[in-house]
């Protein structure tokens, strides 16, 4: 079993960032680096009547840095803050990104985000509005200086965004192929419903 020797404080702001030694399982001695800010968690809002989902778009620094432009839709996420659980991140995120009030909450799953770097493990979640729950404009947080933009994207389109392969957030592209498939129904444009219920 692989054994952490030491580490190294290089940075301790938003989030740590370590160099690590380990001894691996082989008795080899390696260094590694580790960003470490906590837990996190990620929601996809969808309506079911309407056939919607809510999605945010923001500027990204490391986009940007990247070479992209930097603006990304994304699944609404956010960090799980001290004494907070997964489920109450996913909700006040929910409404501090996007004004969706939510109620109950569709367990996923939980996964790391990238194992190779970072120890953010993310709580998956889907869960059902409506135009009522809808109760603020959103946009993130007063004095993070997100300027998000809510996004509600057509469910069928999103179908198709993921089957051509044009969905770029790891989070999003996950809670989309999960919610079809628990909810495949949701997928088909109203017109092609009534026409097939009609035939």
């Amino acid at each position: 079993m692989a054994t952490i020797l030491r580490t190294e404080v290089k940075d301790d702001s938003w989030a740590t960032f370590l160099r690590v030694e380990v001894r691996l399982d082989d008795g080899e001695v390696v260094w590694r680096q580790v960003e470490d800010h906590g837990r996190a968690t990620a929601v996809l809002p969808y309506d079911p009547q309407g056939r919607t989902a809510l999605l945010v778009e923001l500027f990204r620094a490391p986009g940007l840095y990247a070479g992209g432009s930097g603006v990304v839709v994304e699944a609404i996420a956010g960090i799980v803050d001290e004494g907070e659980t997964a489920e109450v991140a996913a909700r006040r995120e929910a409404m501090e990104e996007a004004g969706v009030r939510l109620g109950e909450l569709e367990f996923v799953g939980e996964v790391w985000t990238t194992p190779g770097i970072s120890t953010e493990r993310m709580s998956l979640y889907l869960a059902a509005y409506s135009a009522a729950d809808r109760v603020s404009a959103g946009g993130g947080a007063e004095g993070e200086h997100e300027n998000i933009t809510v996004l509600e994207r057509p469910l069928s389109q999103l179908g198709a965004e993921l089957g051509t392969a044009q969905i770029g957030d790891m989070k999003l592209l996950a809670l989309i192929q999960a919610l079809r498939l628990r909810r495949p129904e949701l997928f088909s444009p109203p017109q092609a419903l009534g026409a097939s219920a009609g035939t």
